[in-house]
């Protein structure tokens, strides 16, 4: 069958390899684990890394660091061969540089290299080459080398190294990829459009394909990968746009009441540049019939509640209801306090619906907000999960705010949207988010980002120091106290663990395991452990203790003990990362701090600094390595959320980063899989490819004009 599609020219890339020579049902299975289905599959199954054998040295010039390195070396004793114990045989011979320089070569299981190298012949060798001092000189040695016949004109400088599976070697997949390259050569279409190829400088797809399998130079290289992470990003980008385009079909409710100025009168302070700005955004996507899909990403302080408090005055003006839910029953609290008090100034109604709210009351509010008499009707309702409630119905609902969106599910911020046709939505985050990865997690969603602070807003200090220090931390917790502040201590574990991991699900735990000393890590601090010890050592203050792995309403009892006062120290996991505000808190302790993202860390800082106290961060950890000392120092010598967001991505990936703020799956839906694209440092690539995506669109929205591309975008939706 395989030569019958040969002969007859019908090899493409929608075709199974089992159509290339050499590939029959086992080999075919084995391509199949590492995701090789057909022609196309392999041929874009690029090598994970080169091999530079065109760096050609003498021995005496040969990496020293345990790499290897590519040698010419002419066979200078004529091969032995032995066989050993346990039926293994061994071909040894030796070779010389070009210097004269001596290396003794060996092989295993090969017997027949010993015809093979025969004496005079040359060769490149490419491997580890051995150092061995001796009382005549420097002694070298290779142990089963890549070799290949001296031809300095005819053997590639860059050899690729190709992801495997068991069934599979280099030279197969290499001689397998070359053969459906030659076979496809003439079917490559080119969905990306010539002017977008030409506006951002980029090579045609088939010097791309060539030049990433069998690069003549890195220049080229770079080349072909620029061209190949270019086309997954644009792509993405367009498919993230038709399927935004598609989601949001007319039927919103327009409001277009915007007159905020009364609210604004209210603030005890001016809005900044960035918020004015989202708030036009915000205010601009209600106008229209068209739901409004925005997140806000902003710092901890940056003012996103107030942000929040225009849309909803906005809907409500406009004669519409609005509903906000929080994660936690803290937080909505926190958020109906703030906000119930401008409301009521302004005349309009609002609600707490939480698990706590008691059954007569819970009665009340879902009457008021089904209600179709204005003069009854609630108009807005802040709460948890209770807000999605199968008997909580809305009379006219047209905004729906969720905080912390990533602490909701898909399917539990879904639910709060449907209770009405067509509502417009408004996610808030607090964790800044570098722009290529809100590119990537948001990418069928308007984002806004708030990147400007209040006047005002005090800077926390933060202190790096090793467990030397902690008489001194005792001592500081004390006088603090003594000040009236209160404090919060952070631990990685809440019970001692002898296999020195956190064991609180859902936390963090990051170690850097290139790391020397990776079995010293520093022992972990157990919050059980050292709530005691504070309370024993400090018996004038109240010690709480707080983690997980406790019912909600435990959890919420002891946090309304910490806001009132009655708690001076808080010791914790970081479950109070998110949702709490305690003004009167002035300092945070963060045990075991190299355990923790930088993102993370900077969270948890955000949660002292928000009165008028100063306030203080102290990052404890004795780990001496150098990574966990560059990470450190960076929150050390910085506060913006967004620029420890940037090195947080750079030092752990976006993986890694994701589950800092609880997203168990990019976008829910199998993970974010680019194939050349890395977030990280393809950053500025994204950013063009986006912008060349927007342009695109706005001249030809359903890319009627470029039916290949129309179709290559089809295809990554899902439609076909």
């Amino acid at each position: 069958m395989a030569d019958t599609n040969k002969k007859s020219g019908t090899v493409n890339t929608a075709s199974p390899v089992t159509v290339l020579s050499g590939i029959g049902p086992a080999r075919a299975e084995a391509y199949a684990r590492i995701g090789v289905k057909t022609v196309g599959d392999l041929i874009f199954h690029i090598p994970r890394a080169y091999e530079n054998r065109g760096d050609i040295r003498t021995l005496d010039a040969s990496r020293t660091d345990g790499g290897k390195t590519a040698v010419v070396l002419t066979v200078s004793t004529v091969p032995t061969s032995a066989r050993l114990r346990g039926r293994m045989t061994i071909v040894k011979f030796r070779a010389v540089d070009e210097l004269g320089q001596i290396c003794d070569l060996t092989f295993f299981n090969q017997p027949y290299l010993k015809s093979t190298f025969t004496l005079g012949s040359e060769w490149r060798f490419y491997g580890t080459v051995e150092r061995k001092s001796t009382r005549s000189g420097t002694r070298y040695s290779m142990t089963s080398p890549v070799f290949e016949p001296w031809a300095e004109d005819r053997l590639p400088d860059f050899v690729p190294v190709y992801p495997l599976s068991e069934g599979l070697t280099q030279k197969v997949v290499a001689s397998n990829v070359a053969d459906a390259m030659r076979l496809c050569a003439a079917y490559f279409p080119d969905p990306l459009p010539d002017e977008i190829r030409q506006a951002n400088n980029l090579c045609t797809l088939p010097f791309a394909i060539r030049n990433i399998h069998n690069p003549v130079d890195y220049a080229d290289l770079a080349r072909a990968k620029r061209r190949l992470v270019f086309d997954e990003l644009f792509y993405f980008s367009l498919s993230m746009a038709q399927k935004h385009t598609r989601q949001r079909q007319s039927g919103a409710f327009p409001c277009t009441k915007q007159n905020i100025s009364p609210l604004l009168k209210l603030l005890p302070y001016k809005l900044t540049g960035a918020q004015k700005r989202v708030i036009t955004q915000i205010a601009a996507d209600m106008r229209t019939d068209i739901p409004m899909d925005r997140i806000v990403i902003g710092d901890v302080g940056c003012g996103k509640t107030a942000v929040a408090a225009a849309a909803i005055c906005i809907a409500v003006m406009s004669g519409r209801q609005a509903a906000l839910m929080a994660p936690t029953e803290i937080l909505a609290r926190q958020h109906f306090f703030e906000l119930s008090v401008l409301f009521g100034k302004l005349g309009i109604s609002c609600e707490l619906l939480i698990g706590a709210t008691t059954t007569a009351e819970k009665r009340r509010i879902r009457s008021g907000l089904a209600s179709p008499d204005p003069e009854k009707r609630i108009s807005v309702v802040i709460g948890t999960h209770a807000l999605i409630s199968s008997d909580v119905e809305f009379d006219s609902l047209s905004l729906v705010v969720t905080d912390e969106q990533h602490r909701f599910g898909v399917n539990q911020r879904a639910a709060l949207a449907a209770k009405a046709e067509h509502v417009h939505v408004l996610a808030m985050s607090a964790t800044p988010i570098p722009r290529s990865l809100a590119l990537a997690l948001y990418g069928d969603t308007d984002v806004s980002k708030i990147d400007e602070m209040p006047a005002g807003r005090r800077k926390t200090d933060t202190f790096v120091v090793g467990e030397d220090y902690r008489e001194r931390i005792i001592e500081f917790i004390r006088k603090q106290c003594a000040d009236g502040g209160q404090v919060y201590v952070v631990c990685p574990s809440i019970e001692e663990n002898p296999d020195n991991e956190p064991e609180d699900s859902g936390e963090v735990s990051i170690y850097d395991i290139t790391d020397e000393g990776i079995n010293k890590k520093p022992p972990l601090k157990a919050a059980v452990a050292y709530a005691e010890e504070l309370q024993t050592r400090l018996p004038e203050l109240t010690v709480a203790f707080v983690h997980g792995k406790l019912k909600s309403d435990q959890k919420d009892a002891i946090m309304t003990h910490f806001e009132a006062g009655d708690v001076q120290v808080l010791v914790s996991t970081t479950v109070i990362e998110v949702g709490v505000n305690v003004p009167n808190a002035s300092l945070m302790i963060v045990e075991n701090a190299e355990r923790f993202g930088l993102s993370q860390l900077h969270q948890l800082r955000g949660r002292v600094g928000r009165g008028n106290r100063k306030s203080y961060c102290i990052l404890v950890s004795d780990d001496k390595s150098a990574a966990a000392k560059r990470r450190l120092g960076v929150m050390r010598d910085t506060n913006d959320g967004f620029e420890i967001a940037e090195e947080d991505l750079k030092a752990r990936g976006p993986g890694d980063f994701l589950r800092t703020f609880g997203s168990s799956g990019v976008r829910q839906s199998g993970g974010m899989r680019f194939r050349f694209a890395d977030l990280c440092s393809d950053a500025s690539v994204f950013a063009s490819a986006s912008e060349s995506a927007r342009i695109l669109l706005e001249s030809d929205p359903h890319l009627d004009s470029h039916p290949l591309l129309k179709s290559t975008i089809s295809e990554l939706i899902g439609e076909n």
